[in-house]
């Protein structure tokens, strides 16, 4: 999936790959009806895409809890990973309703945390309720157009501590992507230049809605 964020980053540190061995998280939340919408372009109907666009209707979901350096990012830092108890994919399914993208975020991820599959999973859990997503944006009937930076301002005003350093909007060629919002190892917003600078510089991006995205 798309953990991303610099090229092939992990060789500009040398702790490279050494799992624990990382300086602050990446939480990425997935605006889902985007995912979907682009999927659908795609003619992408895999039982994973189904499985997240086909049931419930999602709002951000978690793409990943990301652990970067300063500079680049380790990524499959055992390998091969130890296999994910599928008990604890499936307990993860309300929040990355996809079961192909849990077992690939534990494989890329998940294994550089220095944390066991129980634990990692814990912390994204942690992660992702540390974050209070915009009253508007749960349940968005209509699709919005809106400039990045007005949903930063979003996420900044329900989420105290968080600041524009700390948080970046990504995009495709129209819609919002995701909201990247960086934290040190227990959890606390924390400013990350590198994400911030490779941001989404579009003007507006849309939101596709939530039903009928």
């Amino acid at each position: 999936m798309a953990g991303m964020i610099a090229g092939a980053a992990s060789a500009q540190d040398h702790r490279q790959n050494a799992p624990g061995e990382f300086d602050f998280y990446v939480l990425s939340l997935s605006w889902s009806p985007s995912f979907c919408e682009a999927a659908s372009e795609r003619g992408n109907s895999s039982r994973g895409i189904r499985t997240q666009c086909a049931g419930r209707p999602f709002s951000f979901v978690v793409h990943g809890l990301w652990p970067q350096y300063d500079r680049g990012f380790p990524n499959y830092c055992q390998r091969p990973a130890p296999r994910l108890a599928r008990n604890i994919m499936t307990s993860m399914l309300d929040l990355m309703p996809a079961p192909g993208l849990i077992y690939s975020e534990w494989d890329k991820h998940g294994t550089c945390s220095g944390l066991g599959a129980r634990g990692y999973f814990e912390a994204i859990r942690k992660a992702r309720a540390a974050v209070k997503i915009p009253a508007d944006y749960l349940q968005l009937a209509d699709p919005k157009s809106v400039a990045p930076a007005e949903i930063e301002d979003a996420f900044i005003k329900a989420n105290p501590g968080l600041s524009s350093s700390a948080i970046a909007v990504t995009c495709d060629s129209k819609r919002l992507s995701e909201v990247r919002i960086c934290m040190s190892k227990d959890l606390q917003f924390r400013a990350c230049e590198e994400i911030d600078r490779r941001a989404c510089r579009r003007s507006n991006v849309v939101m596709p809605p939530v039903r009928g995205g």
